[in-house]
């Protein structure tokens, strides 16, 4: 069977043919090619891939280019093809004929598309003609983190604008809508694509509204292979110690935790929180002054006002083996996001058996099992009539009924109260955890006995193969 793979990155082992440096950013699909070369004789799939570049990576005057790979003695076909990927927001209808070609070189028997909110998988889905041989990959689902981007933050600084914002066309505002963009094409993939992998009711509930007629897959993510083996010790972190593994945009909730820090200092006066990737904060040379946003700014203030200057601490971005290492070192996994399919993050560290606290948002009870796994609490919800859960766990309004009234997230009459409120339950959810040693103890062996099912490899490569056989076997959409 030939099989096309689209992706969003280049893969490593493609990087050197395409004079790029590789990326770390979803391992776990190089992790999952190496499983197809490597048993090629068995599974009888031939596989190209197909990935973004810049123009520098291909030869002049062209928008397509192969390059033949050999990787422990397996050889393969790749394709890179020009796309602006810092615009991930904007539609370019010259990909369309750049898939034609591709896709009309290889004569694949299946393509499958991993994620479905870039131009490049929904150029994809308008050119190739066999919709029943298209198999798309959800990861986040942009339609719904458009409607929750703000994050409970104030109107204040919602509509507060920098001149980093202003010169950038960067807005929170702006950011907001460049998640509009991507959701519509999303919506428009999975409309059009003849079979879709997921792997939360969340996205499956959702994908289904989009498009009831095509088949849906459950499908669990291979985690990056620096994940697979350690174990977490208490004995061997720092006491107190708090990682969360994003914290540049509202979605990732780092305001709920800035919140939450003063009442899990009362308790915990040691309390620290380590934060991946960019500080958004910086601001002591004239150069950081002009390059902060209006979100920065505010976590700017809220660490001022709650004295947090130094129980912060931004590290910068990490590769893999830095973020497993930062994970070990750490008392606490916290995914404080407002919204998440299935965050790979806290799968990292269920994997690793360390002891966690989520926001129950999006997907994520799917994959992790409250007061089992670990503790689950309230988090962020849409507004307007819902597409997170069930229509049980819709908004409700304030005033809105005997419901509406027992909701005490959704009595709240404005975002900073709600805000206010999730960072509570934060707060608490943290001093629970680190008040029940036995418990949590428990937690940490379920959690990673949890994880090595979702995140088995050899179990997820072979739900792949099953999924390409079936769709191998269908004549047409059902």
């Amino acid at each position: 069977m030939k099989v096309l793979w689209l992706c969003n990155v280049v893969l490593p082992m493609a990087a050197e043919q395409f004079h790029v440096e590789g990326s770390n950013k979803e391992g776990w699909i190089s992790g999952l090619a190496d499983m197809v070369l490597k048993n090629q004789r068995e599974n009888a799939i031939r596989l190209a891939v197909a990935f973004p570049v810049p123009a520098h990576a291909l030869p002049k005057g062209t928008d397509v280019c192969r390059r033949t790979v050999s990787t422990g003695g397996a050889v393969f076909e790749c394709y890179g093809f020009l796309e602006d990927v810092r615009r991930a927001e904007a539609y370019d209808s010259a990909l369309e004929a750049r898939m034609r070609k591709i896709t009309e070189e290889v004569q694949p028997d299946l393509v499958h598309c991993f994620g479905t909110e870039y131009p490049h998988t929904l150029a994809m889905c308008r050119s190739f003609p066999r919709k029943e041989r298209l198999l798309v990959g959800l990861q986040g689902l942009c339609t719904l983190y458009a409607r929750g981007y703000y994050a409970d933050l104030p109107e204040r600084v919602i509509r507060s604008v920098t001149l980093r914002d202003l010169l950038r066309r960067d807005s929170l505002r702006q950011q907001k809508q460049k998640f509009v963009l991507r959701g519509n094409m999303e919506r428009e993939t999975v409309s059009l694509a003849g079979n879709v992998t997921g792997r939360t009711s969340w996205d499956r509930e959702n994908s289904k509204k989009w498009n009831p007629r095509a088949n849906y897959f459950y499908m669990n993510e291979t985690l990056r292979p620096e994940f697979y083996g350690p174990v977490w010790d208490e004995a061997g972190s720092v006491p107190h110690s708090i990682f969360l593994s994003q914290g540049d945009y509202p979605l990732k909730g780092l305001h709920y935790m800035l919140c939450a820090m003063p009442r899990i200092l009362a308790e915990y006066p040691d309390a620290r929180v380590y934060v991946a990737g960019n500080s958004l904060v910086e601001y002591g040379t004239l150069k950081q002054k002009l390059k902060i946003s209006a979100y920065g700014k505010y976590l700017r203030s809220l660490m001022k006002e709650n004295s947090l200057e130094d129980k912060i601490v931004f590290l910068g971005r990490l590769n893999a083996e830095q973020m497993r290492d930062r994970y070990l070192k750490s008392s606490l996994f916290v995914c404080c996001s407002a919204l998440e399919n299935s965050p790979n993050s806290l799968g990292e560290a269920m994997l690793l058996g360390m002891p966690c606290v989520s926001a129950d948002v999006g997907g994520i009870s799917s994959i992790f099992t409250h007061g089992q796994d670990g503790i689950l609490y309230e988090g962020h919800r849409l507004e307007g009539k819902s597409e997170s859960k069930s229509e049980s766990e819709q908004h409700i309004k304030p005033g809105s009924g005997e419901q509406g009234n027992n909701n005490k997230n959704n009595m709240c009459d404005n975002m900073e109260e709600r805000m206010i409120f999730i960072s509570k339950a934060l707060a608490s959810a943290i001093i629970e955890m680190w008040e029940q040693p036995e418990q949590r103890k428990a937690y940490c062996r379920n959690a990673r006995n949890h994880a090595e099912i979702t995140h088995k490899k050899e179990a997820n490569y072979q739900t792949m193969l099953d999924i390409y056989a079936k769709i191998n076997s269908m004549d047409s959409v059902e």
